[in-house]
């Protein structure tokens, strides 16, 4: 089914909480959540792993990842919103920013997902299993390369492109189909703008920088005892190689 909704915003700008938003409303809404965590498209790293090595520009068959949702936010989706917005010429685009601002967006990125970066952990991860190299390309040629060109390493390079980013979307976009939107509006921007009642309740809050938390120390666990496992086989060799040595 074709895109109703398209994320433009970066990662850490609240998106998931336009995630769960989206799905309340009745978009099913496709996020880095449902790469990840999602058992049923455990095959959607392939496909991301191929946009990210074909040139800016390049169209897919988008239905391989989204054919059971509406609407596509956060990462990696939100790396080719250009793409899917000439693919899907009906589509509504949301650009969501962080409620604090550039600073508060920058600051929560080099806190959370730009670990794959950052932390030498991860780098042993992806030196050490087939799932870390492919992912770890992925993000770092579609997300960092591409989509932040290269920024991210330098704080007020980074903070500028993400004002950048703000601007050409809203250049590219005609009003009338962009919403510029922050999570601390709650429903009635969004639901004005997409033709919906407002529904009740209040608006999704997510906290999930406990979660990113997790899962780097996971992540941090499995570089150890891959370490400690090659150093393990290393002494191995050796010991087998001085004892050779002495007979």
């Amino acid at each position: 089914m074709p895109l109703k909704i398209i994320g433009a915003g970066f990662g850490r700008t609240g998106t998931t909480s336009l995630y769960m938003a989206l799905n309340q409303l009745g978009f099913p809404c496709y996020h880095m959540f449902e790469l990840a965590q999602n058992k049923a498209n455990r095959s959607h790293l392939d496909f991301w792993h191929k946009v990210a090595n074909t040139p800016a520009g390049t169209q897919h068959d988008w239905e391989t990842v989204f054919a059971n949702y509406t609407a596509a936010v956060d990462n990696p989706a939100c790396c080719v919103w250009r793409e899917l917005l000439e693919a899907n010429p009906d589509a509504k685009v949301i650009l969501s920013l962080h409620p604090r601002g550039a600073d508060a967006w920058y600051e929560s990125t080099v806190e959370t997902i730009y670990f794959t970066e950052s932390m030498w952990q991860f780098k042993v991860l992806k030196i050490a299993t087939p799932l870390g190299r492919k992912l770890g390309d992925m993000l770092t040629k579609l997300v960092w390369r591409r989509s932040h060109q290269g920024t991210m390493a330098d704080r007020a390079k980074a903070i500028a492109y993400y004002q950048q980013h703000i601007e050409r979307v809203k250049s590219a976009v005609p009003g009338d189909r962009l919403l510029v939107f922050s999570a601390g509006q709650g429903w009635g921007p969004l639901c004005r703008f997409l033709g919906v009642p407002l529904p009740e309740g209040a608006f999704p809050e997510a906290n999930d920088r406990a979660f990113f938390k997790k899962n780097i120390a996971a992540m941090a666990t499995a570089a150890y005892g891959i370490l400690a496992l090659a150093a393990l086989v290393a002494g191995a060799v050796l010991y087998g190689a001085a004892r050779l040595a002495a007979l």
